[in-house]
């Protein structure tokens, strides 16, 4: 058996000049959990040179119960990949391995109260499939999305969160009932405004949503985004005393590490 597959293109959206979306079709036979990623490329003959096509993770965007697969990425002019990527368009084909892994699932995380979704820029991508999730829902009282990013337009997904979601037939109650969501830019003036770090930090992000300071007795994060964002925030979290999860031992915190430019 071969350890891809082979999906379709369905649709693209360029968001700005260095962040777009797609949509593929979706093999049957294709798996994964909320928060988790894949290898993704293109066939070798999209690619300079011969034999394997170059394949880079890519978070899965869409619900794990979707019929289609969600991707969403930066745009890097010299990369490898996306320097393809970012050209294609509905009917082109994709690559996408079988074997779907990540530590951003609700598995890795002990019981809590408030769930809080840490994302910069495309790191926004695994957790619109957990906020989509009826199971985290089930295992928190509340979920906090704080998307970070520096213009207003690279808020993606912005409508999506703030309009549809709340009017889903199905999640719509429970989101409306149990999903905050917090945009914030840090070049251009918008209602938040700030660097994640800062906001946890300077307790600005808890006085806005109304909600306690972090607390490793109640609170758990995933994060996922820049380097910075993890830097910053991963000695933040242990000096108030949240321990790592993985998929061996469920934390307090969980972190994705997979991603690197493409």
């Amino acid at each position: 058996m071969s350890n891809v597959f082979e999906e379709q293109v369905l649709d693209v959206r360029h968001w700005t000049d260095t962040l777009f979306s797609f949509s593929t079709t979706r093999d049957p036979g294709c798996r994964f959990k909320s928060g988790q990623f894949v290898m993704l490329g293109l066939p070798a003959e999209g690619l300079p040179g011969e034999g394997r096509p170059l394949m880079r993770a890519y978070s899965i965007a869409s619900p794990h119960y979707a019929d289609v697969l969600d991707f969403f990425s930066i745009k890097v002019p010299n990369g490898p990949l996306t320097s393809k990527l970012q050209t294609i368009r509905p009917g082109d084909r994709i690559i996408v391995g079988r074997k779907a892994t990540g530590t951003l699932v609700i598995d890795n995380l002990k019981s809590g109260a408030t769930l809080y979704l840490l994302a910069t820029g495309t790191g926004l991508a695994p957790f619109l499939s957990t906020i989509r999730d009826p199971e985290t829902y089930e295992r928190f009282d509340k979920v906090v999305l704080v998307h970070g990013v520096r213009t207003i337009a690279e808020l993606a997904y912005r409508e999506l969160i703030e309009t549809e979601l709340p009017n889903d037939e199905f999640l719509g109650e429970l989101i409306t009932e149990k999903l905050t969501y917090y945009p914030t830019v840090t070049r251009e003036e918008f209602r938040n405004r700030g660097r994640i770090t800062h906001l946890i930090t300077s307790g600005k992000l808890f006085d806005d949503i109304g909600l306690p300071a972090l607390d490793p007795g109640r609170d758990r994060v995933m994060m996922c985004g820049s380097p910075a964002l993890l830097a910053d925030m991963t000695p933040i979290l242990e000096q108030a005393g949240f321990a790592e999860g993985n998929t061996g031992e469920p934390g307090d915190y969980v972190v994705e590490k997979a991603f690197a430019e493409r």
